[in-house]
């Protein structure tokens, strides 16, 4: 629920090493957990321990280039909804076909995306 989505990616760190180009704000999600979030535009950033021990996990969205990130593992199993799991065989729908995305990009005065 933390995204809104049935299912987020992550990619986990040390939360040592991670370095913010500015701070975001932090939700207490429950008694165990705190959320990075961008307080502009919303994003969910990530997934720290409320104790502060332990790795971390970031959202790959987040990531400027997330290609170099691969699915390890899936965690939080007890609430998976396996009808969204492998999706691969339904039809692709893009930004650029989809004539009702597309005009408002263009009314918007910016390209659509590809």
């Amino acid at each position: 629920k933390a995204t809104g989505g049935i299912a987020a990616a992550f990619v986990q760190v040390d939360p040592a090493k991670v370095t913010w180009l500015s701070e975001p704000d932090w939700f207490a999600s429950s008694p165990i957990a705190r959320r990075p979030f961008c307080s502009t535009c919303g994003s969910p950033l990530g997934f720290f321990w409320a104790d502060g021990k332990g790795d971390a996990d970031l959202t790959v969205g987040s990531f400027d280039d997330p290609s170099g990130f691969r699915p390890v593992a899936h965690a939080g199993c007890e609430s998976v909804h396996e009808a969204w799991l492998d999706t691969r065989d339904l039809p692709r729908h893009y930004s650029a076909s989809t004539a009702s995305v597309a005009e408002r990009w263009k009314a918007a005065g910016l390209e659509v995306p590809e």
